[in-house]
């Protein structure tokens, strides 16, 4: 058998291998190539996932806007009910040495004098009359006689010696105090009393 003769069958083989991957090549190129409306699909996509993102975004600002609207609304209404309360604090503050110096007539006169009496009777009415139209503009009178001592609202003047009446209870009022819708416009100052010790005889 000549050489010209002898099978060509494995060089045919070997080019079939050669050509092979240069297919394969080509079919992984033809398939990373995408047509137009898989490329416009993935715009659309890409452009849908920005616009939702802005729009959680603008959510969350407008949220966040209309809390803030809330808080300053609050907080304006706060400072003008706080106004509208002591707006007359200064005024009323005025007013209590002419409530003062009613009672210290009413204290001074002499209720067993005929002539005097009507005119204690009118300082009496006066000063009631007095109480009661401050009142309505909140202004309350702090008369705590017979009370356990606040240090809130009232200011001990002494200390008394009492038998009678527990620790720490107001025994008199030298001045009365006053509040304007409870804040404390003068505290009342006052005798409070402190428990009695017993005599001890420590002489032998």
């Amino acid at each position: 058998m000549t050489k010209e003769q002898q099978p060509q069958e494995p060089v045919e083989e070997a080019a079939e291998q050669v050509e092979q991957p240069e297919a394969d090549a080509v079919e992984a190129v033809e398939g990373d190539i995408q047509s137009p409306e898989q490329q416009r699909i993935e715009e659309l996509e890409k452009a849908l996932a920005a616009a939702e993102n802005k729009l959680e975004e603008q959510k969350d600002s407008v949220l966040r806007a209309i809390a803030n609207a809330e808080n300053t609304s609050r907080r304006a209404e706060g400072e003008i009910d706080k106004a509208r309360k002591f707006a007359l604090e200064r005024f009323a503050n005025e007013l209590l040495p002419v409530a003062d110096n009613l009672e210290r007539a009413m204290q001074a006169g002499d209720t067993s004098n005929e002539a005097v009496k009507p005119l204690l009777d009118g300082v009496e009415l006066t000063f009631k009359s007095f109480i009661s139209t401050i009142e309505k503009f909140g202004v309350k009178l702090i008369d705590p006689t017979g009370e356990s001592f606040n240090p809130e609202l009232h200011q001990a003047m002494s200390m008394q010696e009492s038998a009678e009446h527990p620790a720490n209870t107001v025994l008199a009022v030298m001045q009365k105090g006053y509040e304007l819708n409870g804040r404390l416009l003068r505290p009342a100052m006052v005798v409070v009393s402190r428990a009695a010790t017993d005599g001890v005889d420590t002489e032998a």
